[in-house]
């Protein structure tokens, strides 16, 4: 199925982009470079007289005013705080976020890096002591209007969004539809074994893409889903392998974090739904945003049963995990 209804986005053109920021004040060049960037839409603008602007559009009905606001409010306590944050600009006007016709948009100063080798003790540690730094800061304040992680309430909402809006293929229906509630079970169970644990002000996608090395210095990017919840979200995407690597390289973060902040160790036990849930909510957000014309052309495997059979293949793995015991760090249960 290819769906050709428009979409807000086609209105945003090179020349509303260009006007968008000169309309902040900004003498634009006319250079303009389309940066990779599915959710939102990202532009590098050329400046006269001065460095290029990065212009993160955002996403149309996704986030509220006040949403995004909070978000901005986040970065200025980060950078405050000396963390390492590609913050937003305030624009010559005082403010951080600004509309042009029917979008928000920000501006940011143009940061040039690579991803960090994650695997590396090192940076595992530095990356540790920045998490530890940002969550102390995460948690001096709730947030207001930014969304809360709720793993059991995902997992629920996006299968059934995936199954209602008949995305996965008729012949496979009975075996996504057996193993849901089981994965739910189990992802309950963990859940309740962890006990009570404190929830705070995440960056909320932090993985290696949103980190960048420069000057030997690692940065964070995009708080675009920063939340509430668990320390733990912002750790486990950065661990990779098999398990007895995964539980190294957590060893080599909680060093570098519990020199500023006391990591609870039972929410090692929110790893495995937390990516449960990841893996449900990533075919949700697909075919949420299947009408917008760069999915299906970015995607096109996502209505493929190979992707579906893949998908139920990868989750009854994933329900063995859910069942098998906790990361192990090195030397603990």
């Amino acid at each position: 199925m290819t769906n050709n209804s428009p979409h807000p986005y086609d209105d945003l053109t090179p020349d509303q982009i260009l006007d968008a920021v000169e309309a902040e004040g900004f003498v634009v060049n006319g250079r303009l470079f389309a940066l990779n960037s599915y959710e939102n839409r990202v532009y590098q603008i050329g400046i006269e007289d001065g460095p290029s602007l990065i212009a993160k559009f955002y996403r149309p009905g996704r986030w509220s005013e006040a949403q995004i606001l909070e978000e901005h409010q986040f970065s200025a306590e980060l950078v405050a705080a000396d963390i390492p944050l590609v913050a937003p600009l305030t624009m010559p006007g005082g403010h951080t976020l600004a509309r042009h016709g029917d979008f928000r948009f920000a501006l940011f100063p143009q940061r040039g890096g690579q991803a960090p080798d994650t695997s590396t003790p090192d940076t595992l540690y530095r990356l540790g002591q920045w998490l530890g730094r940002l969550h102390n800061v995460g948690a001096q304040r709730p947030f207001e209007y930014r969304q809360r992680l709720d793993l059991l309430a995902g997992i629920s909402e996006y299968s059934r969004f995936l199954a209602d809006g008949d995305w996965i293929p008729r012949d496979l229906r009975p075996a996504w539809d057996s193993l849901i509630p089981d994965l739910i079970d189990q992802c309950a169970r963990l859940i309740d074994d962890a006990g009570e644990v404190a929830t705070l002000r995440l960056h909320g996608d932090c993985h290696a893409g949103n980190l960048l090395v420069r000057d030997e210095q690692i940065l964070l990017v995009d708080l675009d889903d920063c939340r509430t919840g668990p320390a733990i979200q912002d750790l486990w995407l950065l661990l990779n392998g098999e398990d007895h690597e995964r539980g190294n390289q957590f060893a080599e973060l909680l060093e570098g974090y519990e020199m500023f902040r006391d990591f609870n160790r039972r929410e090692r036990l929110l790893i495995e739904p937390l990516r449960c849930y990841r893996q449900i909510a990533h075919s949700a957000w697909l075919a949420k945003r299947w009408d917008d014309p760069a999915f299906p052309r970015f995607f096109p495997w996502f209505q493929q049963p190979r992707y579906w059979s893949d998908q139920i293949l990868a989750l009854r793995e994933q329900l063995a995990a859910l069942q098998g015991p906790p990361l192990s760090l090195p030397g603990q249960y």
